[in-house]
């Protein structure tokens, strides 16, 4: 079914509102103020509470539309469907201003909050038109054997020979390897991570990795990321299959953010005890060692194993014998907190895309924590936590957001809070 729709707001995960007949209508690649006619996703005579649809032709379009700077992932009516870049209609100012409202919108539905979110882009990306700054991507090979994407709704496989929103470096490795020739076994998925060489180093002989289905082919499985903040240098060993952070800057721009804002809350405290939750390899964990006190006590809690090995090979090259880096489920650790880390000062975390959930929060407001510093990709979670963390005692004292998505609709927002 097609119909001709106003498109009054944006919603989540990359769509906009309409309404037909009284009901609700998501719909993807539009903005807010145009008039489009959209293709249905469902039969027009469901009787769902909500429908979704697609936008196959723009009739009036708003100031921030723009061409789809990747075709392939733009409307399917247009030749693409594709996925992984759900905003790619969206100028770079309107997937700032699309971003800030999102944020702000869901911290007043759920957070039960009124704030203006200000939101950075990184550093590079105005000149890349939002374009190569995914250090890690992943695709399955065709029933040809070639590097694919899936168009969604169908279970056709499109071949794609480059990937516009991977980095520089990253494409060079796919050219060296020879990785859009094909020759995989069809259904096989195909994983690609290459650090980001920092100033004008190259990319190191072997740092870097092609897995297919998640077995070393070339390059090596721990890789070497170098991140900056406020002029330290860390390196960090990861591991090629595991998490880290996927913008080229994104380490940095985050690092360096967290620090500032834990510094400011600590106020000169010599002896701090902090918590660094869903730590990962440490990306936060080695500056919030090095860079707080003098005499910083650390508690680390990350659920991947592998990732904590990293942690601990990470702290152990800088000799920091003052952070307990434990691997298991956050919550159940905190249970079981040495006596000499159990009362945080401040807590840092960055949990996955469902939130830490009310039960970590208030283990973390038992602990006595007068701050919390909480990393979030996802508003929607971050919003209902924070409604947690306000009947917790606690004030939303600084909320940034960082554009480390560009092209969708995903958003890294840091939140600071403070009795």
């Amino acid at each position: 079914m097609q119909a001709e729709v106003r498109i009054e707001r944006y919603a989540d995960q990359g769509r906009c509102v309409a309404h037909i007949d009284g009901r609700v209508v998501f719909v993807r690649f539009a903005l807010p103020g145009e008039l489009v006619r959209i293709e249905l996703d469902e039969p027009h005579d469901r009787d769902d509470r909500f429908w979704t649809g697609e936008v196959i032709e723009v009739l009036e379009a708003s100031e921030d539309r723009v061409d789809p700077a990747w075709s392939l992932a733009g409307p399917l009516a247009m030749g693409g469907g594709v996925g992984g870049a759900d905003l790619v209609h969206v100028s770079l100012p309107g997937q700032l201003k699309w971003k800030a409202i999102t944020v702000s919108e869901q911290m007043s539905r759920l957070g039960h909050i009124d704030a203006a979110v200000p939101i950075d882009r990184m550093p590079g990306d105005e000149e890349l038109d939002g374009l190569h700054w995914r250090t890690r991507i992943e695709m399955i090979a065709d029933e040809n054997g070639k590097p694919s994407m899936r168009r969604r709704g169908t279970h056709t496989r499109v071949a794609i020979d480059t990937m516009p929103l991977a980095t520089r470096a990253l494409l060079d490795v796919a050219e060296r390897e020879h990785v859009w020739e094909g020759g995989f076994e069809p259904g096989s998925q195909i994983r690609l991570s290459v650090p980001e060489p920092r100033g004008d180093a190259d990319i190191a002989a072997d740092d870097y990795a092609v897995l297919i289905d998640g077995e070393l082919r070339n390059g090596s499985q721990l890789l070497t990321e170098q991140v900056t903040i406020n002029g330290k240098t860390f390196d960090y060993r990861v591991d090629a299959n595991g998490f880290w952070q996927v913008h080229r800057q994104a380490p940095i721009a985050l690092g360096t953010h967290v620090i500032n804002q834990v510094n400011q809350q600590l106020q000169g405290a010599v002896a701090p005890v902090i918590w660094d939750l869903y730590s990962g390899s440490g990306l936060f964990t080695l500056p919030l060692a090095t860079m707080t006190g003098e005499r910083t006590r650390m508690l680390s809690v990350e659920g991947a194993r592998v990732a904590v090995k990293n942690a601990q090979r990470n702290l152990r090259a800088m000799n920091l014998n003052d952070v307990d880096a434990r691997a298991g489920d956050v919550s159940k650790t905190l249970e079981h907190v040495p006596a000499h880390l159990a009362k945080p000062d401040i807590v840092v975390l960055d949990p996955p895309r469902a939130g830490a959930r009310a039960k970590v929060c208030r283990q973390i407001a038992a602990a006595g924590a007068s701050s919390v510093v909480y990393i979030a990709c996802d508003p929607t979670s971050l919003a209902r936590d924070t409604a947690t963390l306000i009947g917790e005692g606690y004030e939303l004292k600084d909320i940034r957001a960082f554009d480390i998505y560009p092209m969708t609709h995903h958003v890294e927002t840091v939140a600071v809070f403070s009795r």
